[in-house]
């Protein structure tokens, strides 16, 4: 019921050898959402951990987890869970309904998770150093901002859930950008953030769509491609952005020494290679 797999950081002059199969192996994330399952990976990028559940048929329970060292996973880290498809509940400190598209934030402490209902959840969990309220938030309760335009084909608006301007959270930011339609690109230009890592899941392609999802240091670019409910693991040395062969949504969470959203250093067209 439980898997867990563990990633350990790789440095950006070692990533720079690998070939495709290798990329996917250290950066992708897959397989999260197999039903009747919980499936994991820990990170040792801020040691953030990724993964889904998937009830199937029957409530999946989420609660002590070797590699956090801990009795139970929430004893001294936070998590985001978002949900995708069909309405289900998480139980925790209380109980949660919630609908695709909804983010759960659980605070240090909050003990064991109950999943429950269709679809799956998108879990998202990073240390923490204080408790803060648990608190389930909808998308008319983020804060977005709407940027691009449709002639670069990068119209889009990032809706801020866990994020210092909704709420509190010891280091864990977690919001959701949406492509227009006829827009593919994101976070192009593109930027890195050395002081914190970043996870992507991108939602919401038909089957034969695909994102090509754009890594590595600025002057020595590689790529996944990536079908939906696929993600990448940024590391902090990394850019990361996408394009893909249809407009989309992608879930992006980051962990490490700042929340400051716009704490980025850009990187310039003419540096990319």
């Amino acid at each position: 019921m439980l898997n867990i797999e563990i990633r350990h950081a790789i440095d950006p002059v070692t990533a720079s050898t690998f070939d495709t199969s290798e990329l996917r192996e250290h950066f992708q994330t897959s397989n999260l959402f197999v039903p009747g399952e919980i499936n994991l990976i820990y990170t040792h990028y801020d040691r953030m951990i990724v993964g889904g559940a998937c009830p199937a048929d029957g409530p999946l329970e989420l609660d002590h987890v070797a590699p956090c060292g801990t009795d139970s996973i929430l004893d001294r880290r936070e998590m985001t869970i978002v949900k995708l498809g069909g309405p289900g509940k998480v139980t925790c400190d209380a109980e949660y309904d919630m609908v695709h598209g909804d983010m759960l934030y659980l605070g240090m402490g909050a003990g064991k998770i109950t999943f429950s209902g269709e679809g799956r959840f998108y879990i998202l969990s990073a240390p923490a150093h204080q408790t803060y309220p648990s608190r389930l938030i909808k998308i008319a309760e983020a804060a977005n901002v709407t940027l691009g335009a449709a002639e670069n084909c990068n119209e889009r608006t990032i809706y801020q859930f866990v994020h210092p301007d909704v709420m509190k959270s010891c280091q864990l930011v977690v919001g959701m950008t949406k492509l227009q339609k006829g827009s593919i690109w994101n976070t192009m230009p593109a930027h890195v953030h050395d002081r914190r890592m970043e996870a992507y899941l991108y939602i919401d392609l038909d089957e034969e769509a695909r994102v090509f999802h754009m890594m590595g240091e600025p002057d020595e670019t590689r790529h996944l491609v990536l079908k939906n409910e696929e993600g990448a693991i940024s590391p902090p040395w990394s850019i990361h952005c996408g394009a893909g062969t249809s407009n989309y949504t992608f879930i992006w969470a980051m962990a490490g020494d700042n929340v400051n959203y716009k704490d980025v250093e850009m990187v310039s067209m003419e540096t990319l290679k």
